[in-house]
């Protein structure tokens, strides 16, 4: 989620938060400081978003790399294709037609 969006979405939740607040209390103060806390409550569930998404990329990144080195280390002089032939991509089938 890029920050431009979540900046807006921010902004729109905070007034609308703000605004049932005030409905609620019909006090200025209170709905400064619930609406405060409530900023930074979502704040803190961002921050906790992005790093999990980092985590989850890294975790994929290093599942990956694993993946290429067995793959790697498995080609047999079977997986070599001869002269004149072309070599068949990793989990594609063969095209029907001639």
């Amino acid at each position: 989620m890029s920050f431009l969006l979540f900046l807006r979405g921010f902004v729109a939740v905070l007034v609308a938060f703000a605004v049932a607040s005030y409905a609620i209390t019909q006090s200025a103060w209170i709905t400064f400081i619930q609406t405060l806390i409530c900023a930074v409550i979502i704040q803190v569930g961002y921050f906790i978003a992005i790093l999990f998404m980092v985590w989850r990329s890294g975790e994929a990144r290093n599942r990956g790399e694993t993946l290429a080195r067995s793959e790697n280390t498995a080609v047999s002089a079977k997986d070599i294709p001869a002269k004149g032939e072309t070599a068949q991509l990793p989990g594609v089938g063969r095209s029907p037609l001639p």
